[in-house]
């Protein structure tokens, strides 16, 4: 089996000739299909397995589905058993979570399963800060999210140099016209709801480590790379201190996460950037501070900034 867990048949076809419906070289079939097959090869599977909530890196078939937008899949899983509240990942259930969702309707809730207040609003404003965002390209982007302090702030923390507009025009119509090294230390920064955005959509200097907790002092910040070699990067640094590295927004969510990262991740999951500016609770109303033009462009002054 490829990536492909939709054909029923075929899949049913490999049982009947003795495919074990309890491994897979990937992990559990069951757990595959879930997150990545129709709602026909779930039942079948799960009509062979022993267990239909036997777990996988902590998380059963039916938590697979849910997370991965699934719900005529969590359904099939439901009818064959699997509980839609037994406890997982931070606290969470399958089923809690799916109230923060788009199937808030999933499965019938028993007495007592709701959302708080505050969870609630957190799924509401994931909502309306991914709907404001919208869709762009943005592999090879570096992104610093900071709480509490406006563009003017940013720059001041960063002693960074003001970059006429027209200077910069050059630089976002065509980076790959220059070296690297020549156009690094060129950031954008911006006023926003909550904070401010660095950005750079052609490279990773606002995630770097001496200006992410430059720029962190007395709060958060959240740096993202989306490094087109190996996938999102993610930082976080607190009060002048990298408190975090080595980070995957948008993906997840894992083993020993708490409540609060375990929602985060589901509500943006495959979306970064939307995962960076809610980390540091900024309400961005649109795009522009992450595609630009942002309110003004900066260069960073020469030194190391590898260092924190």
């Amino acid at each position: 089996m490829g990536w492909d867990w939709t054909d029923e048949e075929d899949v049913r076809r490999r049982l009947v000739q003795g495919a074990d419906p309890e491994r897979w070289s990937g992990g559990r079939p069951l757990h595959r299909a879930a997150a990545f097959g129709s709602p026909g090869v779930v039942a079948e599977l799960a009509r062979r397995v022993a267990d239909v909530d036997a777990p996988e890196d902590g998380v059963t078939a039916l938590w697979a589905a849910v997370m991965s937008r699934k719900p005529e899949n969590a359904r099939a899983l439901a009818a064959a058993g699997a509980d839609p509240w037994r406890r997982s990942l931070g606290g969470w259930s399958p089923g809690r979570l799916s109230l923060a969702g788009p199937t808030p309707d999933l499965f019938a809730a028993p007495g007592g399963e709701r959302l708080s207040e505050a969870e609630r609003a957190a799924a509401a404003e994931a909502a309306r800060l991914i709907t404001a965002l919208g869709d762009f390209p943005y592999e090879g982007m570096g992104l610093a999210c900071v709480a509490g302090i406006d563009a003017t702030e940013a720059v001041r923390r960063l002693e960074a140099e003001p970059v006429p507009d027209e200077d910069a025009d050059d630089v976002v119509e065509d980076p790959y016209a220059y070296e690297m090294d020549e156009i690094l230390p060129l950031v954008g920064v911006t006023s926003v709801p909550g904070g401010c955005v660095v950005t750079q959509p052609w490279g990773y200097a606002p995630q770097m480590p001496g200006v992410l907790t430059r720029l962190s002092v007395g709060t958060v910040s959240y740096g993202l790379y989306a490094n087109p070699k190996s996938g999102n990067q993610g930082s976080v640094a607190r009060d002048g201190s990298l408190d975090a590295w080595d980070l995957h927004p948008g993906a997840g969510p894992y083993e020993g996460d708490s409540a609060d990262e375990v929602l985060a991740s589901y509500l943006f999951q495959y979306n970064p950037v939307g995962y960076a500016c809610s980390f540091a609770r900024l309400r961005l109303p649109g795009d522009r501070s992450v595609v630009g033009p942002p309110d003004l462009w900066v260069r960073l002054p020469e030194r190391d900034h590898w260092t924190h």
